[in-house]
C-alpha cells in the first residue's frame, strides 16, 4: 500500500549506469514497483553507448532526475547524483541490483520516521545469481557487524545504507582517488564520525555476483590496499596482513548467517 503522507521521509535513490542494457530493466522496475510513494529517483549515466539510454527513457515518468554524460568513474556518477538531492535520506541502487521486495523503501523509510534524530539506516543483502535473481548465492548480514571489525576489511551492506543527505555536505561525498574502495572509505569516515544508524532486520537489497570489485585475484589485492589506505585515513589501525584475515572471518560468517 502506498503511502502519501508527506510528513514520512522524502527518499532519494541514486543509480549510475554505463553500458548497463543487460541488467537495467530489472533495476528500474524494482524502484517502479515500490509501494512507498515519497521516493525522488535519479539516475546517472556516463554517456552510454548501447541502448542503456532508450532504456531510461522508457522509464521517464518515474525518473525525476536524469543525465547521460562522460564521467570520472563510478564514484563520481555517485557524487553527481548526491549532491542534485534533494530527499532527506539518499542511497545507492546500482544497475545490476534490485530491491529485495515492492516494500523495501517501505521498511527504510518507517525506520526513519520511528526513530528520531538517526543519521542511517542499514540492513541485510543476499547475492543472487547473475540471470536468476531468485536464486540465492550466498547472504551478507549486517547483523554481527561491529565498527573494530572494519581494521579487518568488514563493512556495512554498502547498497542498504540510507544517510541523511546533509551528512554528505557535513563529512564529504565519495573520495574519487580510490577505484574500488570509495565505499568503504565513506563508510569508515562517517562512521568513525559518530553517526547515530539503526539497522533494518530484513533483506533490502538483492546484488547480482560480480562487479567492479570482484573481478578475479589482483583486483582484490587492489581493494585490500585501498582498505588499508581507508583505515589509516580514518584514524583505524590496520595493516594487510589484519585486512587479509577477513577470509577465514567471512567463512565463519558464511555458516552463522546462512540460515538467517
Amino acid at each position: 500500500m502506498a503511502v502519501p503522507n508527506s510528513s514520512y521521509p522524502k527518499i532519494s535513490i541514486i543509480t549510475v549506469c554505463f553500458n548497463s542494457e543487460a541488467t537495467l530493466r530489472d533495476t528500474l522496475e524494482s524502484v517502479v514497483a515500490q509501494t512507498y510513494a515519497n521516493i525522488e529517483y535519479i539516475v546517472i549515466d556516463g554517456g552510454s553507448k548501447d541502448s542503456t539510454v532508450g532504456l531510461i527513457d522508457e522509464f521517464g515518468d518515474s525518473i525525476d532526475y536524469f543525465v547521460s554524460e562522460k564521467d570520472e568513474g563510478i564514484y563520481d556518477a555517485m557524487n553527481k547524483g548526491i549532491r542534485v538531492a534533494t530527499g532527506d535520506f539518499v542511497g545507492i541502487l546500482n544497475s545490476d541490483d534490485v530491491f529485495a521486495d515492492h516494500d523495501s523503501v517501505e521498511k527504510i523509510a518507517f525506520t526513519i520516521q520511528r526513530n528520531a534524530g538517526i543519521d542511517a539506516v542499514y540492513g541485510d543483502l543476499v547475492y543472487v545469481d547473475r540471470y536468476n535473481l531468485n536464486k540465492v548465492v550466498r547472504r551478507y548480514s549486517s547483523k554481527f557487524f561491529k565498527r573494530w571489525k572494519m581494521r579487518f576489511g568488514f563493512m556495512l551492506p554498502h547498497p542498504t545504507f540510507y544517510a541523511r543527505r546533509q551528512l554528505f555536505d557535513e563529512l564529504g561525498f565519495y573520495k574519487t582517488g580510490y577505484r574500488v574502495a570509495a565505499d568503504f572509505e565513506l563508510l569508515s569516515r562517517f562512521l568513525q564520525k559518530g553517526i547515530g544508524s539503526v539497522r533494518i532486520d530484513d533483506t533490502l537489497i538483492k546484488m547480482r555476483e560480480g562487479g567492479i570489485s570482484s573481478n578475479g585475484f589482483w583486483w582484490r589485492v587492489h581493494q585490500n590496499l585501498e582498505i588499508v589506505r581507508a583505515c589509516k585515513a580514518n584514524g583505524i589501525y590496520t595493516n594487510i596482513l589484519l585486512v587479509s584475515m577477513k577470509v577465514p572471518f567471512k567463512v565463519a560468517s558464511y555458516f552463522m548467517t546462512r540460515h538467517l
